[in-house]
C-alpha cells in the first residue's frame, strides 16, 4: 500500500515546501537588505524607507 502525501511539485519535479524552507532560512531578501542598509546608514536617495514622521519634525523645528 501507497503512502499517499500531500507534498507540492512543480513540472520538472521540485519539492516547493522544500524551497520556501530553504529561502526562510537564507537571511534577508535583496530588498530587505536595502531597507536595512537605508535604515541604519542614510544616504542618497533612501527617505523611501524612512519611518520618520515628517510633520512631527517639522513641529519641532518652528517650536
Amino acid at each position: 500500500m501507497m503512502k499517499e502525501t500531500n507534498k507540492k511539485f512543480t513540472a520538472a519535479g521540485t519539492d516547493i515546501d522544500a524551497v520556501k524552507q530553504q529561502n526562510d532560512d537564507s537571511g534577508m531578501s535583496y530588498n530587505e537588505a536595502k531597507e536595512f542598509i537605508a535604515k541604519t546608514t542614510g544616504g542618497h536617495g533612501t527617505g523611501v524607507y524612512s519611518d520618520t514622521d515628517r510633520a512631527e519634525v517639522r513641529n519641532k523645528n518652528q517650536s
